[in-house]
């Protein structure tokens, strides 16, 4: 009786953002976890398909490493040790991307993989797939025009659209590899490579607003610059938001690994141009493309959101004017992307943490669906909010 006469009256206690969407990542990836151990077989999920079924991928597939990623920010985040063993099982369950060179997003699958795996370990087997996949990526540096590039154009759609060199902004997230693997063996080689492409990027790819073009073609033997072009967005011209976001991020990268200025006042310029769009939603989730004709009512991309946001909290540690003002605006997009317009519930949604992001809608592409990616880096960005939260 004393018990229950204690608790009349009482109020609930507040949830804390952060332990309530941990504990929800932790149970949601949990389900997924479940079904894959179930099926006997390793399992790679990245979105949901069109009859409803989720699509897995294999280690070739450039968001491979998103999953066993969010799998060690889990471990990170809760200190569930049976993460453990799971974030190193799917983890080596993509160790031959190690060796691709047929395309540039190995940065984006070793380094969230087992670039996670090595921070949080120090794994030597990790650390020789960095530097091995960093070599891979360098097989694709083209030195007249300074820059990796991005696509093959022998077949595939890339075949026809008459490029020659085309160098996509996502590639910037790829050098955070490169940088690493300077690190890790001492060669510079790598961080050469980086920076060169960084600073080509940043004089042909950017606009005076501070947006980005989505692809730029260049010369094999000039080294010029022939088209200024989009894959993903809505026009060459127009803004296509995930693509803000990867040239946020990747600039906030490399300002980290180089100290140079001119790169974190990029990133900056790019967040500020998405920040006053006009058309910015009120809830700061983009829409797939700024530009996009139907505006309000085309789809909004959860992915950019998260990315940003992600970024954003990075920025507010690092020596910028008004550094409390990138987490506050980071924690008004992961209110957002927490609330129950973009979050699933549990349970629902193939056991993908965010509902709401765009692939590709020119290609009609993975439109209005879960992706992997946007998981990963809502979890990232919960996980550098709990540092901020820690100092």
């Amino acid at each position: 009786m004393a018990l229950l006469s204690a608790c009349v009256g009482t109020k609930p206690a507040k949830t804390n953002f952060l332990d309530e969407n941990i504990a929800f990542v932790h149970a949601q990836i949990g389900n997924e976890i479940k079904t894959i151990e179930a099926s006997g077989k390793i399992l790679n999920p990245v979105t949901i398909k069109p009859d409803s079924s989720v699509f897995y991928c294999n280690f070739s597939d450039w968001r491979s490493g998103f999953f066993p990623g969010s799998v060690w920010y889990l471990y990170e985040l809760t200190g569930d040790t049976a993460l453990l063993p799971l974030a190193k099982k799917y983890t080596m369950a993509i160790e031959e991307a190690k060796n691709l060179t047929w395309h540039h997003d190995v940065g984006f699958i070793v380094e969230c993989s087992f670039g996670n795996g090595l921070r949080l370990t120090g794994d030597s087997v990790y650390k020789e797939v960095v530097i091995q996949a960093a070599r891979s990526l360098s097989t694709r540096f083209r030195e007249v025009p300074g820059i990796i590039q991005s696509w093959n154009v022998e077949r595939g759609w890339q075949s026809e659209r008459g490029w020659q060199c085309p160098v996509i902004v996502d590639n910037l997230m790829n050098l955070e590899l490169l940088f690493n693997a300077t690190r890790l063996t001492g060669d510079s080689t790598f961080y050469k490579i980086a920076v060169s492409h960084a600073d080509r990027t940043m004089a042909e790819q950017f606009r005076p607003d501070g947006s980005c073009y989505h692809v730029i073609d260049y010369d094999m033997k000039t080294g010029a610059v022939r088209n200024r072009h989009t894959a993903q967005g809505y026009s060459h011209e127009s803004a296509w938001s995930r693509g803000q976001a990867w040239a946020i991020y990747g600039y906030t990268v490399c300002y980290r690994e180089t100290g140079d200025r001119k790169y974190i006042d990029q990133a900056i310029k790019t967040f500020n141009f998405m920040k006053n769009h006009k058309s910015m939603p009120k809830d700061l989730i983009p829409y797939w493309d700024m530009d996009a004709p139907g505006i309000p009512n085309e789809p909004r991309d959860a992915s950019s959101a998260s990315c940003i946001a992600s970024a954003l909290y990075e920025i507010s540690t690092m020596d910028v004017e008004n550094a409390a003002s990138y987490k506050s605006y980071a924690d008004s997009i992961m209110a957002s992307l927490a609330s129950p317009a973009y979050r699933a519930v549990l349970g629902e949604n193939k056991n993908f943490v965010l509902m709401h992001s765009v692939g590709s809608i020119p290609h009609n592409s993975e439109i209005d669906v879960p992706l992997n990616y946007a998981d990963y880096y809502f979890i990232e960005a919960l996980k550098r909010k709990k540092d901020l939260s820690n100092q």
